[in-house]
């Protein structure tokens, strides 16, 4: 499986890609950050981050893209510019009939290193091993994207059969 992770944010957009299945070492085959200056207009921003995007869904080809889910902060503006960008992720893949996958950090947090608390370097050092790196990750939205693809790895099997359990309970309510 291979899957772009996103690290949705207006200034820097974190992406990795990351191939493998879940029990097995996972291979990291490229990561980086799209960047857009703080002082340009939201709309070229947005632009920005979409072109970003697309040349890494061109370059790598994933089967899933995995994005994180936006949740509530205090600043209102730092809320909306991820949700932006999120949206901006998502629609790039969905456009190419790529399914999407939003993840909590939390989540992702636990995935990756056991706990949903983990702060940033312990996400760092866990993805850094996982991928067998010489070095974490920099920017640190570089390697959150990274934790992105390997939660959507790990966790994809376990979604499907529960996915799967649901249609056929539905299917099952529908015949009775």
């Amino acid at each position: 499986m291979r899957v772009l992770g996103v690290d949705p944010g207006l200034t820097r957009c974190g992406v990795g890609v990351v191939e493998g299945v879940a029990s097995r070492p996972l291979t990291m085959l490229g990561v980086g950050v799209v960047r857009t200056p703080a002082d340009a207009e939201l709309g070229h921003r947005l632009v920005a981050i979409e072109r970003g995007i697309e040349e890494w869904l061109d370059a790598h080809r994933p089967e899933f893209v995995a994005v994180e889910r936006v949740f509530s902060q205090h600043n209102v503006r730092t809320v909306m510019g991820t949700a932006q960008a999120s949206a901006v992720a998502m629609l790039c893949a969905s456009r190419r009939g790529i399914p999407v996958a939003l993840h909590t950090p939390s989540e992702v947090k636990a995935a990756v290193t056991g706990s949903g608390r983990a702060d940033k370097a312990q996400v760092g050092a866990m993805v850094t091993r996982l991928l067998r790196l010489d070095a974490p990750p920099k920017p640190a939205d570089a390697a959150d994207a990274l934790a992105l693809a390997i939660c959507h790895i790990w966790r994809a099997p376990a979604l499907n059969r529960l996915q799967q359990a649901h249609a056929q309970h539905s299917v099952r309510k529908v015949t009775r």
